[in-house]
């Protein structure tokens, strides 16, 4: 069964043209090179909600806990931390649509 894992975070304002950067140049590559299938990206505009929501898809539970403890995905999450706070993440059953 196809899972969705949902992350959630907000941007360090003082380093949004460098998260920008790194976003399009090193996560979204290095996401879709580790096998996720990314389905949404929305942006907060207007509300007490994180700032930023991503999904990705992954074709199973297992294959998503495994490359969620890989040193690759580690290492792209962590740079990631570099630019954003009030980071979150979940798997959950992979539904279709806008999942939060």
């Amino acid at each position: 069964m196809p899972v969705k894992l949902i992350m959630t975070w907000n941007i360090i304002p003082e380093r949004e043209q460098e998260y920008f950067e790194f976003v399009v140049r090193e996560f979204i590559p290095g996401v879709q090179r580790l096998g996720f299938d990314l389905t949404d990206a929305w942006a907060t505009v207007f509300g007490e909600r994180p700032q930023i929501l991503v999904g990705a898809v992954l074709p199973s539970s297992s294959e998503a806990h495994a490359l969620l403890i890989s040193p690759d995905w580690l290492s792209l999450n962590n740079r990631l931390l570099d630019f954003v706070n009030d980071y979150s993440q979940k798997l959950a059953p992979a539904e279709g649509g806008f999942q939060f």
